[in-house]
């Protein structure tokens, strides 16, 4: 396409956000006693609003930067500038291509052009005439990144975060260079793990120390003097003094790499098996793109690159995958439904945890990390108090070695966090939350007992996953005070929290969990008070289905294997093992006792946990899963065996069902929330696009309730 062409493609997207260019000129330094080897510009992205607004990528600001550059080429055609080099303003390089325009490209070659704008303007960048330099500043993500790996040399903050290719997450390939460059600069193993491992494994990122160990950046500097740093090394990269060591990067037509990008392209794909049952086109396609471009030059992989592109728009995951991200996990967690204006809530300055087991223990180092206050961990003796806090110093100090947190951080955190036998402890707390065994009886006496130490202002929180938030602030004096605040197990890696409202719990409690959710990073999402809430009463019912069909005769393998076209992160029974069986059936019990034979209890889960069997699964020989001779013995089967077609079919409409139900009771606002509390809480597929709208596509709403969930459109073929 012609400048002309790709000018027409811009004016499809009148309200887009524009990053702009700015072009600064700098005299760079002189280095060893030289003279100033010349003139350098320094280009940078910013669209011009707050600090809290990212930048991003959409085709005018594409259209922008290339003509920004093609005038840097000019220049440095005639002499006048020695290199160049791209920042972004503060804490962004650039947060990716603009997500809110490519859900809007109904038509295939609209992704075509997009993507081949995208490829025609990093060309220039990477064609200048002058060496071109990335000073990763902030968060690089998607395009961003690439715009860095297009460039001649790189440069990282320490302080940066969010560094990262999360295409396959979204349901795209990184189609502008990224999966042809990266394999090349930091080997085909570690681009694996940038590309597949880490979208897949909750879209995890690289912080900027993490992306100068792989080899993604050349140098690294500390963020007070980022860029000053940068451009003098800059200066003496351009003056020869310095030449990057790249330990990493691989030709790829050695045959030993040859080798090294098979076996790396092999273990991908046995990774995207494992997490989604490769039930999701893009992380395949990534492979495919990986693979092919092995043997391929830049401009042929481009070429593939655009194709792959425009045909991963059109599909109903990539478009499921936005509306989950940009519409769910981008905009409606950050306006909670229901949630009481933000200025009644309070300051907390000193956090309780009651209990100093290992969920206690998280809690603590997360609100000791995140919030920066002081947090006391209590317990019925001093030994369990002492391993609560050598478990959160023990923590704190494989973040210090892994490098994701400063000696420094590693100091104050430790210190912040001390424990008691005493519940005195408490007494100038303004927030104290109980993380004890889930017994009513024993998280009321914890209540009773707090309400006699701290202040008439201090919020009081309760962790339960299943219990009545009520019953528990039945007998306390003040009961506006109690909030269930349900976090997720691992806490550090579980973005959603369960914000429980009782009856009487008032606005400014509630404002203060909100805010506090907002501090330790969290999303928040008001639920009502009715037993599991949402994560759990969702997932014990399509457990619950699976297990009532194995019960009934129905092979292990095929009950526990009927939901792969989910892509769920993992199988019923390997789930059932890893929350606990007691735990899982003590869950289940009380939904049963709530809701009656919809949450049937299963006899046979009660057998193995009254012999101490930890899970149905053991690996035999071969290390092929089975489930042991001495467990089948306990169990006894009935003569009713479904099909996998029947199971999933079953377990659709019993999740249709009660979702349906859950809607009726008000547990949520609306469906989104069902939706965003799946995704952030229990790891449900952005692909599918939340749980909602695939029991729409699946025909489960209408089957069962006569009526879908969420409009027609929204998160499938058609852009909503």
């Amino acid at each position: 396409m012609s400048a002309a062409d790709f000018s027409q493609f811009a004016d499809l997207f009148p309200d887009e956000t524009v990053t702009h260019s700015y072009v600064q000129d700098i005299a760079l330094p002189g280095t060893s006693g030289k003279s100033s080897p010349g003139t350098f510009a320094l280009l940078t992205l910013d669209n011009g609003l707050d600090h809290s607004k990212p930048t991003t990528l959409g085709p005018k600001t594409l259209l922008e930067l290339g003509q920004t550059l093609e005038g840097l080429r000019d220049r440095a055609a005639r002499g006048e500038i020695v290199g160049v080099g791209v920042t972004g303003k503060p804490y962004y390089l650039v947060a990716g291509a603009d997500l809110s325009a490519v859900k809007s490209l109904e038509e295939r070659d609209h992704g075509l052009w997009m993507a081949q704008l995208g490829h025609d303007v990093y060309a220039t960048l990477a064609n200048l005439g002058v060496p071109s330099f990335a000073f990763i500043n902030g968060a690089a993500l998607g395009g961003g990144l690439e715009i860095a790996l297009q460039s001649t040399y790189r440069t990282v903050s320490t302080g940066a975060g969010a560094l990262a290719l999360p295409e396959a997450f979204i349901g795209l390939v990184p189609g502008w260079g990224g999966v042809y460059i990266l394999p090349r600069l930091i080997g085909p193993e570690n681009a694996i793990k940038v590309m597949i491992e880490n979208p897949l494994s909750n879209n995890r990122t690289l912080s900027g120390p993490q992306a100068f160990d792989l080899g993604v950046a050349d140098a690294i500097f500390e963020p007070a003097d980022f860029v000053e740093q940068s451009v003098a090394w800059a200066a003496s990269v351009i003056a020869a003094e310095v030449t990057p060591a790249r330990v990493n990067a691989v030709d790829a037509t050695a045959p030993d790499v040859a080798e090294r990008w098979e076996a790396a392209i092999t273990a991908g794909r046995k990774l995207i098996e494992a997490k989604n049952s490769n039930a999701a086109p893009a992380p395949g396609k990534v492979l495919d793109v990986m693979a092919a471009n092995r043997t391929m030059t830049q401009q042929e992989s481009a070429t593939l690159e655009c194709e792959t592109l425009a045909d991963l728009m059109q599909t109903d995951e990539f478009r499921s995958t936005v509306y989950a991200f940009l519409d769910l996990v981008q905009k409606r967690s950050k306006r909670p439904a229901g949630a009481p204006d933000r200025k009644l809530a309070r300051p907390v300055t000193k956090v309780g945890v009651v209990g100093a087991g290992l969920m206690a223990g998280q809690l603590a180092l997360l609100f000791a990390r995140q919030l920066k206050v002081p947090v006391v961990l209590t317990d019925i003796d001093q030994a369990r108090v002492d391993k609560g806090v050598s478990y959160v110093h023990a923590e704190v100090d494989k973040l210090l070695a892994k490098k994701r947190i400063s000696q420094d951080a590693a100091n104050r955190t430790k210190a912040l966090v001390t424990g008691s036998v005493d519940k005195a402890a408490f007494a100038d707390a303004d927030f104290v939350i109980e993380a004890v065994f889930e017994e009513l009886a024993i998280k009321k006496q914890v209540f009773a007992e707090l309400e006699a130490i701290v202040s008439p202002e201090c919020i009081l929180a309760t962790n339960t996953s299943s219990l009545s938030v009520t019953a528990m602030a039945a007998d306390l004096q003040h009961p506006e005070r109690l909030v269930g605040f349900h976090f997720f197990n691992p806490v550090a890696v579980m973005p959603l929290l369960e914000i429980v409202r009782a009856p009487r719990t008032d606005d400014a409690v509630l404002a203060t969990a909100f805010e506090l959710a907002k501090g330790l990073k969290k999303t928040g999402v008001l639920v009502k008070d009715a037993a599991a809430f949402v994560v759990n009463r969702i997932l014990l019912r399509l457990m619950g289905e699976v297990t009532a069909a194995f019960d009934e005769g129905t092979p292990a393998h095929v009950a526990d294997s009927a939901l792969r076209p989910m892509g769920l992160p993992m199988t019923p029974f390997t789930l059932l093992a890893m929350v606990g069986l007691p735990v899982a059936q003590h869950v289940q019990e009380s939904l049963h006792a709530a809701f009656g034979d919809r949450f049937a209890v299963s006899a046979n889960l009660q057998k193995l946990i009254d012999n101490g069997v930890k899970g149905l699964w053991a690996a035999d020989g071969a290390g092929t899963p089975q489930i042991p001779a001495a467990t089948l013995d306990l169990m006894s089967f009935g003569q009713a065996p479904s099909t996998a077609e029947e199971v999933l079919h079953r377990t659709q409409d019993a999740l249709a069902e009660e979702i349906g139900l859950m809607l009726a009771e008000g547990v949520v606002a609306g469906p989104e929330d069902i939706d965003l509390c799946m995704i952030l809480g229990a790891g449900w597929p952005m692909f599918l696009g939340g749980i909602t709208p695939y029991l729409d596509r699946v025909g489960a709403s209408e089957r069962v309730n006569g009526k879908r969930f969420l409009p027609a459109g929204v998160a499938s073929g058609v852009a909503a």
